[in-house]
């Protein structure tokens, strides 16, 4: 029985080798060393090599549902010009720490739907850095460095294995969105009060208990904390009377929502919203 990982290239491979009726034994040998060629190899040198020469005049590299195992080696071809990369719907598992840091010029990364378990600390050399989109892999944590990565913007975490609200996050002065849904976070902690950015995303995750200081966020306009673990006692008031939030969504959590709008501070908190709806109307 072949693997889930096998390359389709490799199956059709198998089955006209079984039609030959080539040995088991033989086969089983041609089709493993299949499974391992290199990215290049596998999708075939020329096509990539066309891949890497676009992007050496656009700027940008996209390789996305390609079947790639590791960050494509060619790449280091391109550290001084490429802008773009979008490596998503792939089966990367790790970033290589020699050569992520190079890309001087990056603004945008892009590793959606892979299989990273774990950041390397040279990532955060990438001072350009504006866009992150990491949903649907396997992370923890983040590097202690995550906060040099200072010209951050938009910082995008879903479906990951996150058990805590990230303390590094606190350090980005320029973020404004950060999408942190379904994770394994637990609480807010204090340190959520410096955050500066403007719509935080905690949807689905295991959150019980939510720190006073989040209503200090500066910046904090939108904040989404729908189908988590939330007993009405345990949301701050604060965050409707005192907070800047202009939109809190949290259905799904552990109270009907009839119950929020008998809490005091709730008539402040739906000026704010109904201001905000205008402003976009």
């Amino acid at each position: 029985m072949m693997s889930h990982g096998v390359p389709a290239r490799a199956e059709a491979l198998g089955a006209r080798l079984r039609r030959a009726r080539v040995p088991g034994l033989l086969w089983r040998c041609v089709l493993s060393s299949e499974r391992y060629l290199s990215p290049g190899a596998r999708m075939g040198n020329s096509a990539l090599r066309a891949h890497v020469e676009t992007a050496q005049k656009t700027g940008v590299f996209q390789l996305k549902d390609r079947g790639l195992t590791e960050f494509p080696s060619e790449l280091q071809k391109l550290t001084s010009n490429l802008r773009t990369i979008d490596l998503s719907n792939n089966k990367i598992d790790s970033l290589p720490p020699l050569l992520i840091g190079k890309f001087t010029l990056l603004k945008s990364l892009s590793l959606n739907n892979n299989k990273l378990t774990v950041l390397p600390d040279e990532l955060c050399n990438l001072k350009k850095l504006e866009t992150l989109n990491l949903n649907n892999n396997l992370l923890r944590e983040l590097p202690s460095t995550f906060g040099q990565l200072s010209a951050l913007k938009t910082l995008s975490l879903s479906g990951n294995q996150l058990g805590a609200l990230p303390p590094q996050l606190c350090s980005l002065r320029h973020l404004d969105v950060v999408d942190l849904s379904k994770n394994q976070i637990r609480s807010i902690p204090d340190t959520v009060g410096e955050l500066q950015a403007i719509e935080l995303n905690l949807n689905q995750n295991q959150i019980s208990q939510i720190s006073v200081k989040i209503s200090s966020c500066p910046r904090l306009k939108v904040l989404r904390l729908e189908e988590n673990c939330l007993e009405l006692s345990m949301l701050p008031q604060s965050i409707l009377s005192d907070a800047q939030i202009c939109l809190l969504a949290v259905e799904g959590n552990l109270f009907e929502i009839k119950k929020l709008r008998e809490l005091e501070g709730y008539d402040k908190y739906m000026e704010r919203f109904t201001a905000t709806k205008k402003k976009f109307a």
